[in-house]
C-alpha cells in the first residue's frame, strides 16, 4: 500500500471512530421538538383566569398566548417563540424555573421539562426518594418531640406536626422557601423563635460554607447562595468571615409562641452512607421542656383536626 493510500485508510478509520463517538444525528433536534411540543401543550391547557389574566372576546388560542407566558415568566416574547419553534437556543436553569412556575407545572411535569432541556433542576423537589413511608412513620413516632428530614442543602423535605409549629407555621411557608438557611436569615417568625439568633446564624453560615465545598458547580447551591446574599445583610456578614464548622450535636433554645421557651438537644440521624439527607431530631433537655413540647404537640393535633380535609 502506498503512503497516500495508507494515509487515506487512516483518515477513514479515524472518521469512522469519530462518527461512532458522536451522538446520533438529530438527537438534539428531536429533544428540542419534544420540548417545544410539551411547552405548547402546557400553555394551551391553562385558562387565562387561572393566572389572573382577562379572557377577552377575541381570544382564539386555547389557553394562554405565547406573549402571556413570556410576560408571566419575564422572558422575551421572541425568545419564547423560538423555544416553541424548537430553535437551537440555550436555556438557563433560571428561565426554566420561571417557565415551570408560569405554566403551573406539577413536580412530575417540572422534572420532565428540565430533562428535555438537558438541565439540572435548581430548586428542591417536593418529593424526595429518601422520604419513604418508613421514614414518615419514624417522624410520627418521634412525636410529641419535633423532627424533620433535611438534605445537605438544608431544604426541609418532611416534618412531623410538632416541628411544623416549633419555629413558625411551617405549613404556611411556600415549599420553595422551606429551607433552614432562608428561614433563619429572612423569615421573621422563624428568626424571633431562635433565642441565640446571632450565634445560630454565624454557625449556620459556617456549616453551609463547609458543606458547599462539595457542591460548588451545582446550580441549586449557587442559586441558594445568590439569594441569601441578595436578601440578608446578616448572611453576607457571616459569609465573609470564611468560617467553616462541621455538623455536630448541640443544645438549642427556642421561644415558641404557643408553649414558651424550650431547651432541646439536637441530633442528626443520617439516612444513608453519604452525608446527604438526614433526620434532625430535638429531644427535650429538661422536664419543663418536655411538658411544653407535649403541649405544642397537642396544639398541632387540634389544628390538624380543625383543618378541612
Amino acid at each position: 500500500m502506498t503512503t497516500t493510500a495508507q494515509e487515506s485508510a487512516g483518515t477513514a478509520v479515524r472518521a469512522a471512530a469519530a462518527a461512532q463517538a458522536r451522538p446520533p444525528e438529530g438527537a438534539s433536534q428531536v429533544r428540542r421538538h419534544e420540548l417545544a411540543a410539551f411547552l405548547r401543550s402546557r400553555r394551551e391547557r391553562i385558562a387565562p383566569e387561572k393566572v389572573g389574566l382577562p379572557r377577552g372576546r377575541r381570544r382564539r388560542t386555547p389557553g394562554l398566548r405565547r406573549e402571556e407566558v413570556a410576560q408571566l415568566s419575564a422572558v422575551g416574547v421572541t425568545w419564547y417563540t423560538w423555544l416553541e419553534q424548537a430553535r437551537d437556543i440555550q436555556v438557563s436553569v433560571q428561565v426554566l424555573d420561571a417557565l415551570a412556575r408560569a405554566l403551573l407545572l406539577d413536580p412530575t411535569e417540572r422534572a420532565h421539562l428540565f430533562q428535555l432541556a438537558g438541565a439540572v433542576d435548581p430548586t428542591p423537589a417536593t418529593v424526595c426518594p429518601s422520604i419513604s413511608p418508613a421514614v414518615r412513620a419514624l417522624l410520627e413516632q418521634f412525636e410529641p418531640y419535633p423532627a424533620c428530614v433535611q438534605n445537605s442543602r438544608y431544604d426541609i423535605l418532611a416534618h412531623n406536626r410538632t416541628y411544623g409549629l416549633l419555629l413558625c407555621d411551617l405549613d404556611a411557608v411556600p415549599p420553595e422557601d422551606r429551607n433552614c438557611m432562608i428561614l433563619c436569615f429572612t423569615h421573621d417568625d422563624w428568626r424571633s423563635s431562635i433565642v441565640h439568633l446571632e450565634e445560630t446564624q454565624r454557625l449556620m453560615a459556617a456549616r453551609f460554607r463547609a458543606t458547599m465545598a462539595g457542591h460548588l458547580a451545582e446550580p441549586a447551591w449557587k442559586m441558594l447562595l445568590k439569594r441569601l446574599r441578595a436578601e440578608s445583610a446578616q448572611f453576607r456578614e457571616a459569609w465573609e468571615r470564611y468560617e467553616v464548622v462541621s455538623h455536630r450535636s448541640k443544645r438549642k433554645e427556642f421561644l415558641n409562641r404557643y408553649a414558651g421557651r424550650v431547651s432541646v438537644d439536637h441530633t442528626d440521624l443520617w439516612l444513608g452512607p453519604e452525608p446527604g439527607p438526614r433526620m434532625v431530631t430535638y429531644a427535650p433537655a429538661d422536664e419543663t421542656s418536655r411538658e411544653r413540647l407535649e403541649k405544642l404537640h397537642a396544639i398541632a393535633l387540634e389544628r390538624g383536626a380543625a383543618s378541612p380535609g
